[in-house]
C-alpha cells in the first residue's frame, strides 16, 4: 500500500507539515509506504483548460516544464491521497489548488484515475476560514469521486507560528482519529 502527503504550505516545519508528518508516521507504523511532498519544492504551472488531456492516450498533460508528471504519478500510485493546508485569506494556498486542479483535471479526463483512493483534507489556521477551506478541499475528493473517512471533529487544528498547532488537544485527536481511520480503511479495502 501506499500513501501520497501533499503539505500546501510555503514555509516549511510549520503546523500543516506537523500535522502531516503525525499521519505519516501512523501509516508508516501500519507498514504503509508514504511519500510527503512540499508544494514548498514543487513547481507545478496551473491549468490551461486546453483539453489537450483528453485527447492523449498517454494520459499526460502537455505542459511539461514543471513538476506536474512526478506529482501526478505519485498521486495516481497511491491509495491513500491526503492534503494538508493552512488557511490564507479564507481559502487553500494557490501551491496546492494548483496542483489539486490539474490533477483532478488530468485524473478525470482520462476515466477517473482517482476513484475510489481514500484519504481526506487537513486545514490549519490560525483564527478562521477553515471550515471554508475545509469544504474547498472536499469538493475536490467528492468530484474525484474519492472516499472520505470521518473522525471526532473536522480536519481542523489552530495554530499560527509554527509548532502552535500541538497546543490544540482537540484538533490533534482528531487529525490522529483521522488517520487511524484511513489506516482502518485502507485495510478492509485494500
Amino acid at each position: 500500500m501506499n500513501a501520497v502527503l501533499l503539505c500546501g504550505s510555503p514555509r516549511k516545519n510549520g503546523n500543516t507539515e506537523l500535522l502531516l508528518t503525525r499521519c505519516k508516521s501512523k501509516f508508516e507504523s501500519a507498514s504503509i509506504k508514504t511519500t510527503l511532498v512540499h508544494c514548498a519544492d514543487t513547481i507545478v504551472k496551473p491549468c490551461l483548460a486546453c483539453g489537450a488531456c483528453r485527447k492523449r492516450a498517454d494520459m499526460t498533460c502537455v505542459i511539461t516544464d514543471d513538476d506536474f508528471a512526478k506529482v501526478f504519478r505519485l498521486i495516481c500510485d497511491a491509495d491513500i491521497v491526503v492534503c494538508g493546508t493552512p488557511v490564507y485569506f479564507g481559502s487553500a494556498t494557490p501551491n496546492l489548488m494548483t496542483i489539486l486542479d490539474r490533477v483532478g483535471y488530468v485524473a478525470r479526463s482520462n476515466g477517473g484515475l482517482l476513484s475510489r483512493k481514500i484519504g481526506g483534507p487537513l486545514v490549519v489556521a490560525r483564527r478562521a476560514g477553515q471550515n471554508f477551506t475545509y469544504a474547498q478541499l472536499m469538493y475536490w475528493y467528492m468530484i474525484n469521486d474519492m472516499i472520505v473517512p470521518g473522525s471526532t471533529y473536522w480536519n481542523i487544528a489552530f495554530g499560527r507560528e509554527a509548532g502552535e498547532v500541538e497546543n490544540d488537544e482537540e484538533g490533534i485527536a482528531t487529525i490522529d482519529r483521522f488517520s487511524d481511520n484511513l489506516v482502518w480503511l485502507a485495510g478492509k479495502l485494500f
